[in-house]
């Protein structure tokens, strides 16, 4: 039975997981979605009331019913390398690929439904409401006077991308940036602004959950630091205890979400209250296992190397 990871080929977080498995004498097959067609070849067959399929990545050849589980980790745009590469090409790629393998019985980390479901930032607020986080006040609006509104409740807020930066080359940086009431708000009419009350922090909290297993590690913030992934804060990132309302809200935000793995990012402030900032669905990992020594990879290997219970239907919560 093989772990099939959905990746690119420079992905060291991957490699970690990898090595892991190798350990675990566990088969791998690594697939960059982006090589079909062309260095991976896929053929489904649905004749007499079955289903068979196989994938063949570099002479490698992996059964639909030899299927472990499935890792969704950082995979590329189906057909983006083939020669002759097109919106079309890659929605036919697309229903291909992903349409045998989600006939097959197997268990996914994270199925993709759950996984786009769960990158929309809005709904993540909702979830963590209804999770029982501590959620900072927010707003998101095209509104220019509601902007305004929630800037005079609020005093100092925070504005931040929903979806992340945009795409480009070079790449651009979006950070977190704290404003005040003195801001110009018109330019919230030309496109959705995300709001939110500005948390003054002591400490960043990076909390990865694989399956049921929790690990939780703090860095220390700088005086003022408002987006803790840009700037030196001259601390490293140390392994701290879960406490047990935030295990307990996070494994709540998961069975809702219906995900196996999740990265979550908290704000500390000054009297130790953990805000949620937001959950990615398929965060890095690599960073806090190289800092804390947290066996965060061996638990990712160790729950994709698992055996599925037999099923009628594929794994997802939706």
């Amino acid at each position: 039975m093989t772990v099939l990871i959905l990746t690119s080929e420079e992905d060291v977080t991957a490699d970690m997981v990898v090595s892991r498995l190798h350990e675990l004498a566990v088969p791998v097959m690594r697939l960059d979605p982006a090589d079909v067609p062309g260095k991976a070849v896929l053929a489904a067959d649905y004749a007499r009331g079955d289903f068979e399929g196989h994938l063949s990545v570099n002479g490698h050849v992996l059964s639909m019913s030899g299927l472990r589980s499935v890792w969704v980790r950082r995979p590329g745009e189906p057909a983006a390398h083939a020669p002759h590469a097109s919106p079309w090409l890659t929605a036919e790629t697309r229903q291909a690929l992903y349409g045998m393998l989600f006939s097959a019985r197997t268990r996914w980390m994270n199925h993709p439904r759950n996984a786009d479901q769960a990158r929309l930032k809005p709904w993540q607020l909702r979830i963590a409401h209804l999770s029982d986080f501590a959620v900072p006040p927010t707003v998101i609006t095209t509104a220019p006077q509601v902007a305004r509104q929630f800037v005079d409740e609020h005093g100092e807020v925070v504005v931040k991308a929903a979806s992340g930066p945009p795409s480009g080359d070079p790449p651009l940086a979006v950070p977190t940036t704290l404003v005040g009431a003195d801001a110009d708000f018109d330019a919230v009419a030309a496109g959705p602004a995300l709001l939110q009350r500005y948390v003054p922090k002591r400490a960043d909290i990076r909390l990865t959950c694989v399956g049921t297993r929790l690990f939780a590690a703090r860095k220390e913030a700088a005086p003022g630091q408002v987006d803790g992934r840009y700037g030196e804060t001259g601390h490293a990132w140390q392994p701290v205890p879960v406490p047990e309302r935030i295990g307990k809200s996070v494994h709540e935000y998961l069975a809702l979400a219906g995900l196996a793995y999740a990265a979550f990012d908290f704000a500390e402030d000054e009297d130790g209250v953990w805000w949620f900032l937001e959950c990615n669905q398929g965060g890095q990992f690599g960073f806090v296992e190289l800092e804390t020594g947290q066996p965060i990879a061996e638990s990712v290997a160790l729950w994709l190397s698992r055996r599925k219970t037999d099923r009628r239907v594929p794994e997802s919560r939706w």
